[in-house]
C-alpha cells in the first residue's frame, strides 16, 4: 500500500510538471518543469455563454500564488472582450516584473491606449505581432521558450471579421514539449495548407482548438492532416455544454474539452500508456 501511495504522489508531481491548466473560455495555463506560460487569461466579457475567469484564479493570478507562480509569459490571440482585456493585462504586467507579452499589434494599441505615462517601461516586455494574413510565420527565441505566430483568420472569414488580427500561436517549452493554441480560428484548411512545412516542422504535443474544430469537417481535417497532435482539448465550449461527455448532446460527445475551470490535462501521454 505504501509502495502504491508513492507511485501516485510521484504520478500527481509529474502531472503537476507538464500540464495544461483550463483557466476560462480560451484561457489555459500550460507548465513544463519550471518554465509556464499562460494564454488568453485576462477578459471581461461573457455574452452570456462562455466562462468567466473564476475569482480565486484571478486573485492568485495576479498575486503570483499557486500555480502561477513565476510565470514567463502571456499570449494573447486576439483583441475580442471575451479573450483579451487591455486594462487587467497591463496591471497583470505591472504586478509581475518578470512576465513578458506576446500579443497582436492591435491588442498592444489598445493596452497603449489605457497606459499611463510611468507604463512606458512595462512596454519594454511587450512584444506586438504584426503579422498579415498569409505572411511567414515569425518565430522568436526567448530563454526556455520558442515562439512561433501565425496569422489565422477569425472564425466567419471571409465574410465576417476579417480585419482582426488573430494569432494562433506554437510554443515549445525547454525544448522538450509543444503546445498550440488557436485563438478564434477559422476551419477552412486553405488558411493552412499554404504553409504545410511549418506545421510538419515540429510535432505538437497538445492543441487547444475552439470547440467548432471538432463539429466541422474542414476543422477536424486540420487537426488530423496539418497539426497532428498527440491531443486535442477544444476551447471556447459554452456553458451550456455537460461536464460529462456521455450526457452531452451527440454532436459534443467523443471530443475531449475543457468545460471546467481548474480542470488538468498531461502535455504528453504517460509512458506506456495513453494520453
Amino acid at each position: 500500500m505504501r509502495l502504491l501511495l508513492v507511485l501516485l504522489l510521484s504520478a500527481g508531481a509529474a502531472c503537476a510538471e507538464s500540464s495544461a491548466r483550463y483557466l476560462a473560455n480560451a484561457g489555459v495555463l500550460v507548465t513544463h518543469g519550471d518554465t509556464k506560460i499562460v494564454f488568453d487569461p485576462l477578459f471581461r466579457e461573457s455574452y452570456g455563454q462562455y466562462e468567466l475567469l473564476p475569482d480565486d484564479m484571478r486573485q492568485a493570478l495576479f498575486a503570483g500564488r499557486p500555480p502561477f507562480e513565476n510565470l514567463d509569459a502571456v499570449l494573447v490571440s486576439h483583441y475580442h472582450n471575451d479573450h483579451f482585456s487591455p486594462e487587467a493585462t497591463l496591471q497583470l504586467l505591472q504586478a509581475h516584473a518578470g512576465l513578458t507579452l506576446y500579443a497582436p499589434a492591435q491588442a498592444v494599441s489598445a493596452m497603449a491606449a489605457v497606459a499611463e505615462p510611468g507604463d512606458d517601461r512595462i512596454f519594454e516586455r511587450v512584444v506586438a505581432i504584426e503579422l498579415q494574413y498569409r505572411q511567414a510565420p515569425v518565430l522568436i527565441e526567448a530563454g526556455q521558450l520558442v515562439v512561433e505566430a501565425v496569422r489565422i483568420p477569425h472564425s466567419g472569414w471571409p465574410d465576417s471579421r476579417s480585419e482582426v488580427q488573430n494569432i494562433a500561436f506554437r510554443v515549445t517549452l525547454d525544448d522538450e514539449a509543444t503546445v498550440v493554441h488557436l485563438g478564434d480560428a477559422d476551419t477552412s484548411d486553405s488558411h493552412f495548407s499554404q504553409d504545410p512545412d511549418f506545421w510538419s516542422r515540429r510535432h505538437t504535443d497538445i492543441a487547444f482548438p475552439p470547440y467548432w474544430f471538432f463539429l466541422s469537417g474542414s476543422g477536424r481535417k486540420v487537426l488530423l492532416n496539418r497539426l497532428r497532435p498527440g491531443r486535442a482539448v477544444g476551447v471556447h465550449v459554452p456553458e451550456r455544454v455537460l461536464d460529462d461527455p456521455a450526457a452531452r448532446a451527440g454532436e459534443m460527445q467523443g471530443y475531449d474539452l475543457f468545460t471546467e475551470p481548474g480542470e488538468t490535462r498531461p502535455l504528453k501521454p504517460a509512458e506506456g500508456g495513453g494520453g
